[in-house]
Parts: C-alpha cells; sequence; structure tokens
C-alpha cells in the first residue's frame, strides 16, 4: 500500500508570524497533536502539541509567541508514492508518529499518522512502527531511567 491510499489530505497550515495559540486552536478544531507550518507555499516546519509544552510554556513564553521561535525546521517528511512498509520502519527508527506527505515536487499534499495506518492497514504495520517510536529515548522521571 502507498502513502496516498492511507494518508490525511484535508491539511491545515500556520504560518511562522503566527502564535502559538493560533496553532493550538487549529489543533483543537482538527483534533490532531501537528499543524505544518508554511511560508510562500513552501513547508518550513512543524508544530506540535508538545513543542508547545516543552518549547513553549516550560521555558516561560506566552501563548502571543511566534510559531517560529518553538517550531520544529528540521522536517522529516515522506512522498506520497512511497511504500508504507519503508515509512513505517523510518517512523520507528526516527521516533515520529506523523510525517508531513509531499508530492514529488516538494508540495505538501497530506499527512500521515500511525492513526491513518491503524485503519487503513490490516498487517500490522502501525503497531510495529509504535513499538519502535516507544522505546525510551532519554532520561524519563517517571520511568526511573
Amino acid at each position: 500500500m502507498q502513502v496516498s491510499e492511507a494518508m490525511t489530505r484535508d491539511v491545515r497550515i500556520a504560518r511562522p508570524d503566527q502564535s502559538i495559540r493560533d496553532a493550538a486552536l487549529i489543533m483543537a478544531d482538527i483534533d490532531a497533536g501537528v499543524v505544518p507550518i508554511g511560508d510562500n507555499d513552501r513547508l518550513v516546519g512543524v508544530i506540535t502539541d508538545r513543542d508547545i509544552a516543552i518549547r513553549a510554556i516550560a521555558r516561560g513564553k506566552g501563548p502571543d509567541a511566534r510559531i517560529a521561535d518553538v517550531m520544529s525546521s528540521d522536517i522529516k517528511y515522506c512522498f506520497e508514492d512511497e511504500e508504507i512498509d519503508h515509512v513505517m520502519q523510518n517512523l520507528g527508527d526516527q521516533q515520529l508518529r506523523r510525517l508531513p506527505v509531499v508530492s514529488r515536487d516538494k508540495r505538501l499534499v497530506g499527512i500521515l499518522s500511525l492513526a491513518d495506518i491503524a485503519v487503513k492497514a490490516s498487517d500490522g504495520a502501525a503497531g510495529s512502527a509504535l513499538s519502535g517510536i516507544s522505546r525510551p529515548g532519554g532520561r524519563h522521571s517517571q520511568t526511573g531511567v
């Protein structure tokens, strides 16, 4: 199965000059934890609910802080014509739960999440990726590691 068969196509995009409050409102509206960031028809980053919590609120930034100040600009993405199995391996290796999907000319065409794969693929690919994603990635006070 190709990424294009499982991805979510209806993607909301925010701008880097918008506030993190704007990003949070978009996330609430679409019931998602990630929003791609675009500037002049170009994908320049992503912001996640975790970025807002860790890079903004935990560091004393208020709701009017700019998205550009807390977004992830090291964008990981996949292509719409890639096979799901290949992308799932990459998600597990990189410990990511979702990826922007681009066309071969690098235009944003969707988002692929573990939930998309769990719903569309019946071969257990989502469980395998989740296993890799969920491995401890650092010191966590909850686990005592």
